[in-house]
Protein backbone atom coordinates (compact mmCIF):
# COMPACT_ATOMS: atom_id res chain seq x y z
CA UNK A 1 0.00 0.00 0.00
CA UNK A 2 2.84 2.42 0.94
CA UNK A 3 4.55 1.62 -2.33
CA UNK A 4 1.51 1.78 -4.77
CA UNK A 5 1.25 5.49 -2.65
CA UNK A 6 4.87 6.35 -3.00
CA UNK A 7 4.76 5.68 -6.85
CA UNK A 8 1.62 7.67 -7.39
CA UNK A 9 3.03 10.46 -5.52
CA UNK A 10 6.27 10.18 -7.54
CA UNK A 11 3.74 9.91 -11.20
CA UNK A 12 1.39 13.01 -9.87
CA UNK A 13 5.23 15.24 -9.34
CA UNK A 14 6.51 14.29 -12.51
CA UNK A 15 3.66 15.09 -13.94
CA UNK A 16 3.34 18.41 -12.53
CA UNK A 17 6.89 19.28 -13.55
CA UNK A 18 6.40 18.09 -17.04
CA UNK A 19 3.18 20.48 -16.92
CA UNK A 20 5.65 23.56 -15.24
CA UNK A 21 7.97 23.28 -17.94
CA UNK A 22 5.95 22.79 -20.98
CA UNK A 23 3.66 26.12 -19.43
CA UNK A 24 7.47 27.67 -18.98
CA UNK A 25 8.23 26.62 -22.55
CA UNK A 26 5.06 27.45 -24.50
CA UNK A 27 4.58 31.17 -22.70
CA UNK A 28 8.65 32.03 -23.63
CA UNK A 29 8.06 30.94 -27.06
CA UNK A 30 4.29 32.83 -27.23
CA UNK A 31 6.14 35.69 -25.83
CA UNK A 32 8.95 36.00 -28.24
CA UNK A 33 6.44 36.04 -31.10
CA UNK A 34 3.93 38.39 -30.27
CA UNK A 35 7.08 40.46 -29.33
CA UNK A 36 8.39 40.38 -32.48
CA UNK A 37 5.08 41.23 -33.94
CA UNK A 38 4.28 44.39 -32.05
CA UNK A 39 7.99 45.70 -32.81
CA UNK A 40 8.01 44.73 -36.08
CA UNK A 41 4.80 47.34 -36.89
CA UNK A 42 5.64 49.74 -34.01
CA UNK A 43 9.48 50.62 -33.51
CA UNK A 44 9.35 51.87 -30.20
CA UNK A 45 11.21 49.04 -27.87
CA UNK A 46 11.08 51.16 -24.55
CA UNK A 47 7.28 51.91 -24.92
CA UNK A 48 6.94 48.06 -25.66
CA UNK A 49 9.06 46.80 -22.69
CA UNK A 50 6.99 49.80 -20.53
CA UNK A 51 4.05 47.64 -21.44
CA UNK A 52 5.04 44.37 -20.84
CA UNK A 53 6.66 45.31 -17.60
CA UNK A 54 3.27 47.22 -16.55
CA UNK A 55 1.35 44.14 -17.22
CA UNK A 56 2.36 42.27 -14.54
CA UNK A 57 1.43 44.58 -11.94
CA UNK A 58 -2.78 43.36 -12.89
CA UNK A 59 -1.98 39.87 -12.12
CA UNK A 60 -0.02 40.28 -8.81
CA UNK A 61 -1.48 43.21 -7.16
CA UNK A 62 -5.01 41.52 -7.47
CA UNK A 63 -3.70 38.46 -5.79
CA UNK A 64 -2.33 40.23 -2.99
CA UNK A 65 -5.80 42.53 -2.25
CA UNK A 66 -7.85 38.88 -2.88
CA UNK A 67 -5.82 37.56 -0.25
CA UNK A 68 -4.40 34.68 -2.72
CA UNK A 69 -1.28 35.31 -2.40
CA UNK A 70 0.42 37.22 1.01
CA UNK A 71 1.37 40.69 -0.22
CA UNK A 72 5.34 41.69 0.85
CA UNK A 73 5.58 44.25 3.32
CA UNK A 74 8.68 46.22 2.70
CA UNK A 75 10.12 49.21 4.55
CA UNK A 76 12.06 52.08 2.83
CA UNK A 77 15.23 50.83 3.95
CA UNK A 78 13.97 47.61 1.79
CA UNK A 79 13.04 49.49 -1.13
CA UNK A 80 16.33 50.94 -0.99
CA UNK A 81 18.26 47.81 -1.30
CA UNK A 82 16.16 46.62 -3.93
CA UNK A 83 16.11 49.51 -5.57
CA UNK A 84 19.63 49.37 -7.67
CA UNK A 85 18.65 45.57 -8.16
CA UNK A 86 15.69 46.67 -10.27
CA UNK A 87 17.71 48.95 -11.89
CA UNK A 88 19.30 45.94 -13.55
CA UNK A 89 16.21 44.03 -14.08
CA UNK A 90 15.23 46.63 -15.73
CA UNK A 91 18.03 46.45 -18.23
CA UNK A 92 17.56 42.89 -18.46
CA UNK A 93 14.26 43.53 -19.81
CA UNK A 94 14.91 46.49 -22.30
CA UNK A 95 17.77 45.51 -23.81
CA UNK A 96 16.32 42.09 -24.55
CA UNK A 97 13.59 43.79 -26.43
CA UNK A 98 15.90 46.00 -28.17
CA UNK A 99 17.57 43.16 -29.33
CA UNK A 100 14.39 41.44 -30.37
CA UNK A 101 13.06 45.18 -32.49
CA UNK A 102 16.41 45.48 -34.04
CA UNK A 103 17.47 41.62 -35.41
CA UNK A 104 16.14 38.39 -35.93
CA UNK A 105 14.80 36.62 -32.48
CA UNK A 106 17.35 33.78 -32.20
CA UNK A 107 20.27 36.07 -32.80
CA UNK A 108 19.00 37.83 -29.93
CA UNK A 109 19.08 34.78 -27.83
CA UNK A 110 22.01 33.22 -29.64
CA UNK A 111 24.07 36.19 -27.85
CA UNK A 112 21.92 35.75 -25.03
CA UNK A 113 23.68 32.97 -24.46
CA UNK A 114 26.94 33.88 -23.75
CA UNK A 115 25.74 35.56 -20.33
CA UNK A 116 28.13 33.04 -18.67
CA UNK A 117 31.23 34.81 -19.81
CA UNK A 118 29.43 38.57 -18.38
CA UNK A 119 28.76 36.51 -15.06
CA UNK A 120 32.22 34.73 -14.50
CA UNK A 121 33.93 38.34 -15.57
CA UNK A 122 31.46 40.68 -12.99
CA UNK A 123 31.48 37.51 -9.83
CA UNK A 124 35.62 38.11 -10.24
CA UNK A 125 35.71 41.76 -10.24
CA UNK A 126 33.08 42.31 -7.40
CA UNK A 127 33.15 39.51 -5.29
CA UNK A 128 36.35 38.24 -5.92
CA UNK A 129 34.98 34.96 -6.86
CA UNK A 130 37.59 32.51 -8.62
CA UNK A 131 36.38 29.42 -10.22
CA UNK A 132 38.01 26.28 -10.93
CA UNK A 133 40.01 25.69 -14.37
CA UNK A 134 36.79 23.49 -15.72
CA UNK A 135 34.27 26.18 -15.64
CA UNK A 136 36.43 28.96 -17.47
CA UNK A 137 37.35 26.56 -20.12
CA UNK A 138 33.27 25.92 -20.76
CA UNK A 139 33.40 29.72 -21.60
CA UNK A 140 36.02 29.25 -25.20
CA UNK A 141 32.92 27.35 -27.22
CA UNK A 142 30.80 30.08 -25.60
CA UNK A 143 32.59 33.02 -27.20
CA UNK A 144 33.81 31.30 -30.20
CA UNK A 145 30.24 30.20 -30.79
CA UNK A 146 28.87 33.49 -30.52
CA UNK A 147 31.45 35.08 -32.63
CA UNK A 148 31.22 32.96 -35.48
CA UNK A 149 27.34 33.18 -35.57
CA UNK A 150 27.68 36.93 -35.05
CA UNK A 151 30.00 36.69 -38.44
CA UNK A 152 27.48 34.58 -40.32
CA UNK A 153 24.32 35.69 -39.17
CA UNK A 154 22.53 37.11 -42.03
CA UNK A 155 20.52 39.82 -39.52
CA UNK A 156 23.34 41.23 -38.05
CA UNK A 157 22.77 44.90 -36.68
CA UNK A 158 25.09 46.90 -33.95
CA UNK A 159 22.03 47.47 -32.30
CA UNK A 160 20.96 43.66 -31.44
CA UNK A 161 24.07 42.76 -30.32
CA UNK A 162 24.73 45.73 -27.95
CA UNK A 163 21.37 45.75 -26.66
CA UNK A 164 21.76 41.90 -26.05
CA UNK A 165 24.65 42.38 -24.51
CA UNK A 166 23.54 45.21 -22.11
CA UNK A 167 20.75 42.44 -21.06
CA UNK A 168 23.18 40.21 -20.09
CA UNK A 169 26.09 42.44 -18.40
CA UNK A 170 22.12 43.56 -16.55
CA UNK A 171 21.29 40.40 -15.71
CA UNK A 172 24.82 39.45 -14.40
CA UNK A 173 24.83 42.73 -12.09
CA UNK A 174 21.50 42.11 -10.99
CA UNK A 175 22.94 38.42 -9.68
CA UNK A 176 25.98 39.95 -8.12
CA UNK A 177 24.06 42.90 -6.49
CA UNK A 178 21.55 40.25 -4.83
CA UNK A 179 24.29 38.13 -3.45
CA UNK A 180 26.37 41.13 -1.93
CA UNK A 181 23.09 43.00 -0.66
CA UNK A 182 20.75 40.31 0.57
CA UNK A 183 22.79 37.75 1.42
CA UNK A 184 21.88 36.76 4.78
CA UNK A 185 19.48 39.49 5.30
CA UNK A 186 16.37 39.54 5.76
CA UNK A 187 14.08 41.57 3.83
CA UNK A 188 10.98 43.15 4.88
CA UNK A 189 8.08 40.24 5.03
CA UNK A 190 6.49 37.47 2.62
CA UNK A 191 8.97 38.40 0.13
CA UNK A 192 9.58 34.77 -1.48
CA UNK A 193 10.69 34.34 -4.91
CA UNK A 194 7.61 34.93 -6.52
CA UNK A 195 6.47 37.88 -4.17
CA UNK A 196 10.41 39.55 -5.20
CA UNK A 197 9.66 38.85 -8.53
CA UNK A 198 6.66 41.42 -8.19
CA UNK A 199 7.83 44.13 -6.34
CA UNK A 200 10.88 44.28 -8.78
CA UNK A 201 8.24 44.11 -11.64
CA UNK A 202 6.54 46.97 -10.26
CA UNK A 203 9.73 48.91 -9.31
CA UNK A 204 11.40 48.70 -13.09
CA UNK A 205 8.13 49.99 -14.17
CA UNK A 206 8.65 53.29 -12.28
CA UNK A 207 11.55 53.15 -13.72
CA UNK A 208 11.22 52.55 -16.95
CA UNK A 209 8.26 55.27 -17.32
CA UNK A 210 10.05 58.32 -17.15
CA UNK A 211 13.35 56.72 -19.16
CA UNK A 212 10.36 55.54 -22.15
CA UNK A 213 9.21 59.12 -22.10
CA UNK A 214 12.63 60.65 -22.70
CA UNK A 215 13.59 58.77 -25.08
CA UNK A 216 10.26 57.75 -27.31
CA UNK A 217 8.37 60.32 -25.83
CA UNK A 218 4.48 60.02 -26.94
CA UNK A 219 5.42 59.49 -30.34
CA UNK A 220 4.09 55.77 -29.58
CA UNK A 221 0.44 56.67 -29.64
CA UNK A 222 0.69 58.42 -33.46
CA UNK A 223 2.08 55.57 -34.29
CA UNK A 224 -0.52 53.21 -33.34
CA UNK A 225 -3.04 55.74 -34.74
CA UNK A 226 -0.73 55.17 -38.49
CA UNK A 227 -0.70 51.41 -38.30
CA UNK A 228 -4.57 51.24 -37.30
CA UNK A 229 -5.29 53.62 -40.27
CA UNK A 230 -3.35 51.14 -42.70
CA UNK A 231 -5.78 48.48 -41.82
CA UNK A 232 -3.49 45.64 -41.30
CA UNK A 233 -5.06 45.88 -37.81
CA UNK A 234 -8.09 47.05 -35.60
CA UNK A 235 -7.41 48.88 -32.14
CA UNK A 236 -8.68 45.40 -30.37
CA UNK A 237 -6.52 43.41 -32.26
CA UNK A 238 -3.14 45.56 -31.93
CA UNK A 239 -4.01 46.29 -28.33
CA UNK A 240 -4.82 42.35 -27.83
CA UNK A 241 -1.78 41.63 -29.24
CA UNK A 242 0.60 44.25 -26.82
CA UNK A 243 -1.38 42.99 -24.23
CA UNK A 244 -0.48 39.38 -24.88
CA UNK A 245 2.66 40.13 -24.97
CA UNK A 246 2.70 41.68 -21.50
CA UNK A 247 0.91 38.37 -20.14
CA UNK A 248 3.31 36.05 -21.88
CA UNK A 249 6.15 37.76 -20.28
CA UNK A 250 4.91 37.84 -16.77
CA UNK A 251 3.72 34.37 -17.37
CA UNK A 252 6.70 32.48 -18.74
CA UNK A 253 8.84 33.95 -15.84
CA UNK A 254 6.45 32.97 -12.78
CA UNK A 255 5.85 29.49 -14.05
CA UNK A 256 9.51 29.27 -14.31
CA UNK A 257 9.92 29.99 -10.33
CA UNK A 258 7.42 27.03 -10.08
CA UNK A 259 9.77 24.91 -12.13
CA UNK A 260 12.86 25.52 -11.18
CA UNK A 261 12.15 25.53 -7.52
CA UNK A 262 11.06 21.64 -7.91
CA UNK A 263 13.94 20.21 -10.03
CA UNK A 264 17.59 19.89 -9.08
CA UNK A 265 20.24 22.24 -10.32
CA UNK A 266 21.21 19.93 -13.13
CA UNK A 267 17.53 19.43 -14.64
CA UNK A 268 17.54 22.78 -14.52
CA UNK A 269 20.42 23.40 -16.45
CA UNK A 270 19.54 20.97 -19.23
CA UNK A 271 15.99 22.44 -19.26
CA UNK A 272 17.00 26.48 -19.73
CA UNK A 273 19.55 25.05 -22.67
CA UNK A 274 16.50 22.96 -24.42
CA UNK A 275 14.21 25.92 -24.09
CA UNK A 276 16.57 28.56 -25.75
CA UNK A 277 17.06 25.54 -28.64
CA UNK A 278 13.15 25.49 -29.03
CA UNK A 279 12.81 29.69 -29.10
CA UNK A 280 15.22 29.64 -31.81
CA UNK A 281 13.39 26.61 -33.81
CA UNK A 282 10.01 28.31 -33.15
CA UNK A 283 11.31 31.78 -33.94
CA UNK A 284 12.36 30.78 -37.43
CA UNK A 285 9.63 28.86 -38.32
CA UNK A 286 7.50 31.70 -37.37
CA UNK A 287 8.98 34.44 -38.71
CA UNK A 288 10.48 32.72 -41.98
CA UNK A 289 14.06 34.42 -40.67
CA UNK A 290 16.93 32.12 -42.73
CA UNK A 291 19.75 31.10 -40.94
CA UNK A 292 23.41 30.31 -42.65
CA UNK A 293 25.16 27.34 -42.27
CA UNK A 294 27.42 29.53 -40.12
CA UNK A 295 25.19 31.12 -37.94
CA UNK A 296 23.86 27.40 -37.04
CA UNK A 297 26.92 25.64 -36.36
CA UNK A 298 27.90 29.00 -34.31
CA UNK A 299 24.66 28.98 -32.31
CA UNK A 300 24.94 25.33 -31.52
CA UNK A 301 28.73 25.52 -30.15
CA UNK A 302 27.67 28.54 -27.66
CA UNK A 303 24.49 26.93 -26.65
CA UNK A 304 26.79 23.53 -25.75
CA UNK A 305 28.97 25.22 -24.06
CA UNK A 306 25.87 27.43 -22.14
CA UNK A 307 25.17 23.66 -20.77
CA UNK A 308 28.54 22.95 -20.42
CA UNK A 309 29.14 25.95 -18.35
CA UNK A 310 26.26 25.24 -16.07
CA UNK A 311 26.97 21.60 -15.40
CA UNK A 312 30.74 22.72 -14.66
CA UNK A 313 29.23 25.11 -11.98
CA UNK A 314 27.11 22.59 -10.47
CA UNK A 315 29.94 20.42 -9.71
CA UNK A 316 32.29 22.85 -8.91
CA UNK A 317 29.55 24.00 -6.28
Amino acid sequence: SKDAEASGGGLAETLQIGTYFALWYLFNIAYNIYNKQALNVLSYPWTIATIQMATGIFYFVPMWLLKLRKAPKLSMSDLKTLFPIALCHTGVHVGAVIALGAGAVSFAHIVKASEPVVTCLMNYLFLGQVLPLPVYMTLLPIIGGVAIASMKELSFTVLALASAMLSNVSSSARGVLSKKTMSGKAIGENLDAQNLYAVLTAMATLVLIPLMLAFEGTGFFSAFKDVIAAGDFTNKSLAVLLGLGGASYYAYNEVAFLALGKVNPVTHAVGNTIKRVVIIVASVIAFKTPMSTGSIIGSSIAIAGTLLYSLAMNAAK
